[in-house]
């Protein structure tokens, strides 16, 4: 199947102002493109691009003063199929883990793993180890959250929605991840595109926010926020929370004038 994906962000700006933009489809994705998610920008500028620290596609560039707006418009291959289930992956010991998954067990700046880990052992240290303790966790946390776009905040912690039980799919992702590094899983921040292929229609679409935990040799999605496997998540960007994937950083006062994000299956002739 095609699925065509992109946005349109809009900034007012009082001044010549910095941004980095995280917004390109994972490289891991990029062979999958069938239409480039080609970065335009009104009025145009000069883009520079990097890799961060975590390996994703990170665009610097100098918005003049005014309105500035920065846009893609793609077209991704995709299965079709819904995200697979593995209930045989197991843990591993953690002075058995791989090198690079040892960060993703530290706390960061929204996921407070020391406040959390008597909380996180109580409710699943008795539960079989691997696949099974991460859906459990993605169980609690779906049910003991309320999806309410009034309580975002960007400030807000995993400890915090634990405690105010409200929140955002980012806020459940945060909260998920964290109880799992409590248990020495490893678990990563993921951001990107999730649209409404094959689920009941949602809503205004937006980024989505989920994450992988390391289980089985091997990273693996999980989705608090919706709790099922779903069909057409586009990833753009992974780090240790949101902090790490933040889809603009502006350096200077900026007014965000208009936000708009598309993820939606096309025919195969829309090529």
């Amino acid at each position: 199947m095609l699925i065509r994906l992109g946005y349109e962000l809009a900034y007012q700006l009082v001044q010549d102002t910095p941004i980095i933009l995280n917004l390109h489809v994972h490289h891991t994705r990029t062979s999958d493109l069938v239409r480039p998610d080609t970065m335009i920008t009104t009025p145009d500028v000069p883009l520079s691009m990097y890799r961060d620290g975590f390996g994703n596609w990170c665009t610097r560039l100098l918005a003049p003063r005014g309105r500035f707006t920065v846009t893609a418009d793609a077209l991704i291959k995709d299965s079709g199929t819904a995200e697979a289930i593995f209930p045989d992956a197991t843990e591993q010991a953690v002075e058995l883990l791989p090198e690079e998954t040892l960060v993703f067990l530290l706390p960061s700046r929204y996921c407070e793993t020391e406040l959390l880990s008597g909380n996180a052992w109580n409710m699943f240290g008795g539960v079989t180890p691997g696949w099974s303790r991460v859906q459990a966790i993605c169980d609690f946390v779906h049910a003991h959250i309320r999806f309410d776009y009034e309580c975002a905040r960007p400030s807000k912690t995993a400890w915090e929605t634990f405690n105010e039980r409200a929140g955002v799919c980012r806020d459940y992702a945060h909260l998920a991840l964290t109880l799992c590094r409590c248990v020495n899983i490893p678990a990563r921040y993921c951001t990107g595109y999730l649209g409404d292929i094959g689920v009941p229609v949602a809503g205004e679409m937006d980024f989505s926010g989920w994450f992988e935990a390391y289980i089985g040799g091997a990273w693996h999605t999980f989705d608090p926020r919706n709790n099922r496997r779903r069909i057409g998540r586009v990833l753009i960007a992974r780090g240790r929370d949101a902090a790490d994937v933040a889809i603009s950083m502006t350096f200077g006062p900026n007014t965000l004038a208009s936000f708009k994000v598309w993820t939606d299956e096309v025919q195969a002739t829309a090529a």
